[in-house]
């Protein structure tokens, strides 16, 4: 006869962390070419590109929480800009029964690195239909990002006499 309770299985197996993407949005998009048409002519030298992202975090409601990555990219060839484009994109997350020592890596590693990869597509469409060649970002790092934000809110934290742990970089 086989045990009603299974090695390994708990009575809360009901209770299993999950999580869901519940949908994508953009939130914000603006592309400008402010010299063209003549920014799309051929120039003498290489452009420079400064490309910087950001992650925040909103609680929606008791288990829902929107993760929009912010990416900032300028093209500049001499002192020209060839391009600014800037792109807020979402993800609407539904998280339940995550314990709360690993809700903030959730939310600000995983969340991210399953949505970038649209977002980095919407960043390349937006810059080829402005004249361009797409613009294709490497793979990012959040893991980094996050222990980079935690690095920061440490040092701030102990300039102004307070401690710090990762808690205190909980999601609002």
């Amino acid at each position: 006869m086989a045990d009603d309770n299974q090695a390994g299985t708990t009575p809360e197996a009901g209770a299993a962390p999950a999580m869901n993407l519940v949908g994508q949005y953009i939130r914000d998009l603006s592309f400008e070419n402010p010299d063209a048409p003549a920014s799309i002519m051929l120039g003498s030298g290489q452009p420079t590109f400064n490309v910087s992202i950001s992650v925040g975090v909103k609680k929606q409601s008791d288990d829902i929480y929107a993760v929009e990555l912010t990416l900032n990219a300028k093209a500049t060839r001499e002192t020209k800009v060839l391009f600014n484009v800037e792109l807020v994109y979402g993800g609407v997350f539904r998280l339940q029964n995550i314990p709360e020592a690993q809700l903030s890596q959730l939310l600000m590693i995983e969340c991210p690195r399953l949505i970038f990869p649209f977002a980095r597509q919407v960043l390349a469409g937006v810059t080829q239909q402005g004249g361009f060649p797409p613009l294709m970002m490497e793979p990012v790092d959040f893991s980094a990002i996050y222990r980079q934000n935690l690095a920061t809110l440490a040092a701030k934290q102990q300039a102004e006499g307070g401690a710090t742990t990762p808690e205190d970089s909980k999601p609002n």
